[in-house]
């Protein structure tokens, strides 16, 4: 999985509430593959999910304590932030905004995926751009075909996507 990766691979796996679309952050190649791939806009920005507050550090500026103990809190858990962009975080993940959207996922499958390839994974819904979401492995194979790499599980419980907040307003982007 991590050469697939490497290579600029999409992958489909379970996470709370749909199949999540997503690849290797670091590689641009892979975040243009998976914009094209959803046929979404590259100024809509896309999320990122990880098992640990470490693997989205990267990602992220310097946060004051209070904010960082606000977010930590929520996590894991199906609360997506939306946080100052560190310098280094790609321009395809932010939108060209200054800000990113993360989450320490409370998926059981997906937090292994992201331990065991020791990093962030971009996340998001496993669909064609105004598409209902995918929910199952089989579904995902029917939109994407062999252009993306579906591994099988269930998705949670949760019938909604993340609830999205911004981190420095605290206004509630998506409920």
């Amino acid at each position: 999985m991590r050469a697939h990766l490497r290579r600029g691979g999409l992958i489909a796996y379970p996470t709370e509430s749909c199949y999540g679309l997503g690849c290797d952050p670091r590689q641009p190649h892979a975040l243009k593959r998976l914009i094209a791939a959803k046929g979404r806009s590259a100024a809509k920005g896309l999320l990122l999910i990880a098992a640990d507050w470490a693997q989205l550090q990267p990602y992220v500026a310097r946060l004051p304590a209070g904010q960082l103990a606000r977010m930590k809190r929520s996590w894991p858990g199906p609360v997506t932030w939306v946080v100052p962009a560190s310098r280094r975080c790609p321009a395809l993940l932010t939108g060209g905004r200054p800000t990113v959207a993360v989450r320490v996922t409370a998926h059981p499958d997906a937090a292994r995926l992201c331990r065991t390839l020791g990093m962030a994974l971009v996340s998001t819904s496993a669909n064609k751009s105004g598409r209902k979401a995918a929910r199952t492995a089989a579904e995902c194979r029917r939109i994407f075909g062999t252009r993306v790499r579906t591994l099988a599980g269930r998705i949670g419980t949760r019938r909604r996507p993340s609830t999205l907040i911004d981190l420095t307003t605290g206004k509630i982007l998506r409920p």
